[in-house]
């Protein structure tokens, strides 16, 4: 599930509510027919800025993920284990030595997936987690991430401001109203068959059809048009 709008729509603010790092100031929110009160493991958040300790290796900043989930019911090489699995599903097996010093902003965010997933959620909660890097890589993680969520069948809810990674990785759209009284506006089902090629689909008249969907509602119907000050 993607969650797109304008600046300001409160597409991150719903997801911290979802990840527990915000409190409601009124109503409920469930996960799993159980209310969420606080920050949980079955809710794992990968933040925009990937949020690496910078001295630990990239197996260790996985590791300490591992350690606080399971570290009561699982002995040392168990958790050894999972992080190995976690950091192999992202492909970084070879540079889990290396600190986040060391390598590109693409692994920094396949470390910080890698720590989400090792966690096993039932949630995984994204907010624009390839916003800051450049258009090649970002597919690339892209791609990776549709492999991901095929293999954990997790539940993912992200956050991002591009049309066509909305379409691409979505199952359901929920297309925000302009703040600063956000809502959501309409939520937009994407019934295209996976596994997804976005070579493809760059040709497919159902796919242009959920662009056309998404880009209408942000830009016609909440054309959203800033304020200028005297």
């Amino acid at each position: 599930m993607a969650l797109i709008g304008h600046s300001g729509c409160g597409k991150s603010t719903l997801l911290n509510l979802i990840a527990g790092l915000t409190t409601p100031t009124q109503g409920s929110l469930l996960c799993a027919n159980r209310e969420i009160a606080g920050p949980g493991p079955e809710r794992a958040v990968v933040f925009q800025n990937h949020s690496l300790l910078p001295w630990l290796t990239c197996f260790e900043n996985v590791y300490l993920a591992v350690e606080r989930v399971f570290s009561a019911t699982e002995n040392r090489a168990q958790l050894k284990a999972r992080t190995d699995a976690a950091l192999a599903m992202v492909g970084l097996t070879p540079a889990a030595q290396k600190r986040p010093g060391e390598i590109s902003g693409g692994m920094k965010q396949r470390v910080g997936i890698a720590r989400a997933l090792c966690m096993e959620p039932k949630v995984l909660l994204l907010d624009e987690p390839f916003g800051a890097l450049d258009a090649l890589t970002r597919a690339k993680l892209q791609d990776e991430l549709l492999q991901i969520v095929a293999t954990t069948q997790s539940t993912v809810v992200m956050v991002t401001h591009d049309v066509d990674e909305a379409v691409l990785l979505s199952d359901r759209i929920v297309m925000m109203t302009n703040g600063p009284s956000a809502t959501v506006g309409e939520v937009l089902s994407i019934d295209l068959p996976r596994p997804r090629n976005r070579v493809e689909l760059a040709e497919s008249t159902q796919y242009l059809h959920y662009r056309k969907a998404v880009i209408d509602f942000l830009y016609t119907r909440q054309a959203h048009v800033e304020k200028l000050s005297a």
